[in-house]
Parts: structure tokens; sequence; C-alpha cells
């Protein structure tokens, strides 16, 4: 009785502790040129503390990504991806990491 007296406690601790709010967004990367891009970004974002999942979809050139949004936000996640080298809705790719970026995922790299 005593172990469960003190295991209750412990449990609703944990089953409340590990509710953060998940969200979802799409992010415009209006850079991304092929595969490469796609698995890039979805590594990067692997990365990032609170993130769950993200999907680059090629035909539409956007990014959904589902988070915690007490561990991260929006702006992070864009920092993130121009971090990677590609724009995230206005946040615009940082110029040194898109010069490492191979040549297909340059824009214009695909013609």
């Amino acid at each position: 009785m005593k172990l469960i007296q003190i295991l209750i406690p412990i449990i609703f601790t944990m089953v409340i502790g590990c509710g953060g709010e998940q969200v979802n967004v799409a992010v415009n990367t209006p850079t991304i040129q092929c595969g490469m891009c796609q698995k890039t970004i979805e590594m990067g974002l692997k990365k990032v503390s609170g993130v769950t999942h993200s999907a680059v979809d090629l035909e539409t050139k956007t990014t959904k990504v589902f988070f915690d949004k007490e561990k991260t936000d929006l702006s992070k996640i864009e920092k993130a991806i121009s971090g990677l080298g590609y724009q995230a809705n206005e946040t615009l790719a940082d110029p040194i990491a898109y010069e490492r970026l191979p040549g297909c995922c340059k824009i214009g790299g695909m013609n």
C-alpha cells in the first residue's frame, strides 16, 4: 500500500511533465531544388530540440514541421533551416551555408 502511495504521485508527475503541446506548421521553403535538399532539411531539423517530425514537399516547396511548443518555436525552426542554406518563410538562407551546398541544391542547379 505504501508503494502505491509513492508510485501514484510519481506517475502523475511524469504524465503531466510529458504533456507538451504539439504544434505543426507549414514553412515556406522556396529555395529547395531536389531530394538532397529534402534530406538535408529533414535530417537537420531532427537536431532541433522539440522537433518531433518534419516532411519536405518538393512539389509545393513547403516543409511541414511538428514540434513541442514548450521546447522550440517557429523562429528557431526558421533559423535552423536558414543555417542549413535554405530560405525559410522570410528568413533568408545563411550565405555561408548556401555556398557549401552541392550544386544540385543551389537555385538553378537542377537545370
